[in-house]
Order: structure tokens, then sequence, then C-alpha cells
């Protein structure tokens, strides 16, 4: 072996050795696998939620919030006069209506509300009915029905429940459109020698949309989930408006426009229904 080859070989040797063990001490770097966040959880949405329907009937008492007053017509002049007595009579209501319900405490609805009512009044004319002296006077008894919808938007705070019991108060807004019935007169000559007698005629009601507003208070029941049974107490304010045109006799002598008008009512409204809530 010659001698620069033995200088060498212990060098190559621990070299050899050295990178043997800085392999053996090699570690490979760790990769963290990245942090991935929870995805937000699916939340199916109920379409129905929120939404219930409502149906009612209830019983009215109903008071006039004025004088009915009326014109005489008299060859060709027009005189203003009030009736000597006029009065509703009460009858049932119907109702129905959907809404929804923003919070437990704040909801909304829009109802629709049907009733009938009967009038009847008296008036006295200081001229003579229709083909009686000069000199005489006359009276008249009049009889009619109004059939009327009230659709009102409602707005109600529901105070809380105990019990199942849950007390509210609303208020609410609208339009009713009053359709009068056919008034019939029976006109009777008084202050002196009547030729004529008692005399039955027709009046052709007017039909008319009057403003109203109204204020509840009520307690709901809850029978099931979606199912509440409703006792509640309506006050009711309509407008008044025209009632009743003036007779064919009268309109042939040269009457025009409206003979009658109501000054408009108050109801007072006791309830018992049920809402059905679509969730």
């Amino acid at each position: 072996m010659s001698p620069r080859l033995r200088f060498l070989l212990p060098v190559l040797l621990l070299s050899a050795g050295t990178m043997r063990a800085g392999a053996a001490d090699y570690e490979p770097p760790v990769v963290e696998a990245p942090i991935i966040q929870d995805a937000p959880e699916f939340v199916p949405v109920e379409i129905g939620s929120g939404w219930y329907l409502r149906g009612d009937v209830g019983y009215a008492i109903t008071n006039a919030t004025g004088n009915f007053t009326f014109r005489a017509f008299d060859a060709g002049t027009y005189t203003p006069g009030t009736f000597t007595s006029g009065a509703y009579s009460g009858d049932l209501t119907f109702g129905v209506g959907f809404g929804y319900r923003f919070t437990d405490v704040l909801r909304a609805d829009v109802t629709a509300d049907n009733f009938s009512l009967r009038f009847n009044g008296s008036r006295a004319f200081g001229s003579p009915c229709p083909g009686e002296a000069a000199g005489t006077t006359c009276a008249a008894d009049d009889s009619s029905s109004v059939n009327a919808w009230s659709v009102m938007a409602n707005g109600y705070v529901d105070i809380g429940t105990i019990a199942g019991f849950t007390p509210y108060l609303g208020a609410g807004v609208g339009m009713t459109y009053a359709n009068w019935g056919t008034a019939v007169s029976t006109y009777s000559c008084t202050g002196g020698p009547c030729a004529v007698g008692t005399q039955i005629m027709a009046h052709e009601g007017i039909d008319s949309w009057r403003f109203t507003y109204q204020a509840m208070a009520g307690f709901a029941y809850d029978v099931s989930r979606n199912l509440k049974l409703d006792f509640g107490y309506t006050f009711r304010h309509v407008g008044g408006g025209d009632m009743f045109a003036f007779t064919t006799a009268s309109q042939l002598a040269g009457a025009s426009g409206i003979e009658a008008s109501d000054p408009g009512f108050n109801q007072h409204v006791f309830k018992i229904g049920l809402r059905y809530e679509l969730w």
C-alpha cells in the first residue's frame, strides 16, 4: 500500500462514520395539519312558522252616536229634519282572518267581520203627506236593515301566559262597507181631516264605505300547541253615512239625492273564536 493511500484511509473511514452518525440523528420536519373551523349548523327554515288563521262568532250591542237626519221635500224645497226616534237592534257577528306572530309578545292580523242590524225610527213632517189636504201634517214610521263588512288591520300585545291562559290587548283601523236595504215607511196623516189615510212607500237603500276603528281585550287558552280558544271583547266605531233615497213619488215630483243619513254607531261585541297557528 502506498504511503498516500495509508494516509487517506483513516480520513475516509472517519468521514464515513460521521455521515452515518449525522444520518441517524436527522429528524424530518413536522408539518402541522391546517385547522378547519367547524361549519355552521344547518337549521331548516320552517315555512309556516309564525302564521295563524282565526275565526270567531259574537254578539253585538249597537248604539247610534248621534241623531238620524233627513231632508223633507215639498213643492221644490228641501227642509232638513231630525228623526223623532231611531235605534239599532243587536245581532250576531261572524269573523275570519289571518295573522303573523312576530315575537312571543307582538302579533298582527287582518280580519273581515260581517254583521247585520235592524233599524227602526220615526219622523214628523210639517207638510202634508202625499195626496192630503193643506193644513194637515204627516208622520212616518221607518224600518230598514243594513248588512256590513268591516275589514280591519289589527295589532296585539300578548301580556304573558299563566297556566295556559294568555291575556291580550289590541287595536285596529280599517273600513266598513255598509249596504242598506230597502227602507219601508208608513206615512200617516195628522192634524186634520185626512183623505188618503195610511200610506206605505219604499225607499232605495244606499251603499257606502265608512272609516272604522276598534279596540280589543281578551284572553286565549291553549287547547293544544297549535290551537287556541279565544274569548274577547271589541269596541268598534263605524262612521256615519247615507241610508236611503227619496221615494219614487218624491223623485217624480222633482226630489233628488239622499233623503236620510245615519250618524254612525258604536258596537260592543263579545266574541268567542279559535286561532290555529301554522307551525
